[in-house]
C-alpha cells in the first residue's frame, strides 16, 4: 500500500468511535490505512454514512483518533494544523464581507502581514477566476462563484494540503461539471496535495490520481484504485472509452457482493 518511501500523509490503523450521552458507541471508521504522496490528488468515495467526512476531520486534526495514527510530513497529527486548508459543501462566507475580505479571513486570524496578505488575496481571486468580483458580496454571487471564494480562502495561508468535503454537492449538474474543470486548473497551478470526498464516480475519475473506496459503516478502505487516464484532462475526458469503461467497472464494483476481494477492481483497471 506504500506509494513512496516518505509519503506526505500516512494513516495507519485509524479508528474513530463516537459515544452518545447514554454511553452507547458508534464506530465511524475502523482500521483505515492510507499513504498519500506529495501533490497527489486523491478522491475518497463510498456509501453515505461510511465515515468519509470523519476521515477528513481526522487528517485535519479537528477530531481525535480512538486508535491508530495520522502523520503529516513525519509528524503525528494531534490537533488543527496550519499546513491544511479546508473546503466544505457549504462555502460559509461572511455575508457582511465582500469577496476580498472573505478571502482575507485566515490572514487576519493568523495575523499575517496586511500588505502581503492583500496581494496574495488578489492573486488567489484571479487564480479562481473571479477577476472583477473582489468588491461583490456573497448574495451577489452564484453558488459556483461562492465556492470559488471558499477555495481561494482555503489557500490564503498557503497550505500544503487541501481537504475538500463534497465541495460541489449542492451545485446543479452543469455548474458542478464546470467547477470540476476549474478545480483541475487550480490544482495544477497551485501544486497542492488534494483529498476530495465525493459521491460521484465520474467526478472522482475525472479529478484524481487515485481513488480510495470505503465500505459501509464502519468505514474501511475496501480498495485503492490508480486512475490511469492521461493528463491534462478536460470535458472530453468523460467521453474517452477508457473513462467510460472505468466508470462502469467502478459502479459494478460498488454493487458487487460484500465478499468481493480487495484489489479485484485494481486488477481490472490494470487490464484496461
Amino acid at each position: 500500500m506504500i506509494d513512496t518511501p516518505d509519503p506526505l500523509i500516512l494513516i495507519e490503523g485509524a479508528q474513530k468511535l463516537f459515544r452518545s450521552r447514554s454511553g452507547d458507541s458508534t464506530e465511524a471508521i475502523a482500521d483505515v490505512s492510507l499513504t498519500i504522496p506529495d501533490k497527489q490528488f486523491l478522491c475518497v468515495i463510498g456509501p453515505s454514512g461510511c465515515g468519509k467526512s470523519t476521515l477528513l476531520r481526522l487528517i485535519a486534526g479537528l477530531v481525535g483518533l480512538s486508535s491508530g495514527k495520522v502523520c503529516i510530513g513525519g509528524s503525528e497529527v494531534r490537533g488543527p494544523r496550519r499546513d491544511i486548508g479546508l473546503v466544505f459543501q457549504t462555502p460559509v462566507l461572511l455575508p457582511w464581507r465582500n469577496v476580498l475580505n472573505n478571502v482575507l479571513v485566515p490572514a487576519e486570524v493568523l495575523k499575517l502581514d496586511k500588505r502581503l496578505a492583500r496581494n496574495r488575496a488578489e492573486e488567489l481571486i484571479s487564480l479562481v477566476g473571479l477577476n472583477g468580483f473582489a468588491d461583490r458580496y456573497p448574495n451577489e454571487l452564484s453558488g459556483g462563484m461562492r465556492q470559488r471564494v471558499a477555495i481561494a480562502r482555503s489557500l490564503m495561508h498557503d497550505p500544503n494540503i487541501l481537504l475538500m468535503d463534497e465541495p460541489f454537492g449542492a451545485l446543479d449538474a452543469l455548474t458542478r461539471e464546470a467547477m470540476n474543470l476549474e478545480l483541475l486548473r487550480i490544482w495544477q497551478a497551485s501544486g497542492k496535495t488534494v483529498i476530495l470526498v465525493t459521491h460521484s464516480i465520474e467526478e472522482a475519475l475525472l479529478l484524481s490520481d487515485k481513488i480510495a473506496v470505503m465500505t459501509a459503516r464502519p468505514g474501511r478502505i475496501r480498495d485503492e484504485i490508480d486512475v490511469r487516464l492521461p493528463r491534462p484532462r478536460s470535458a472530453k475526458t468523460r467521453m474517452d472509452p477508457v473513462f467510460v469503461r472505468l466508470a462502469a467497472e467502478l459502479r459494478s464494483y460498488f454493487d458487487a457482493a460484500p465478499s468481493t476481494s480487495t484489489g479485484e477492481f485494481a486488477s481490472a483497471v490494470a487490464n484496461q
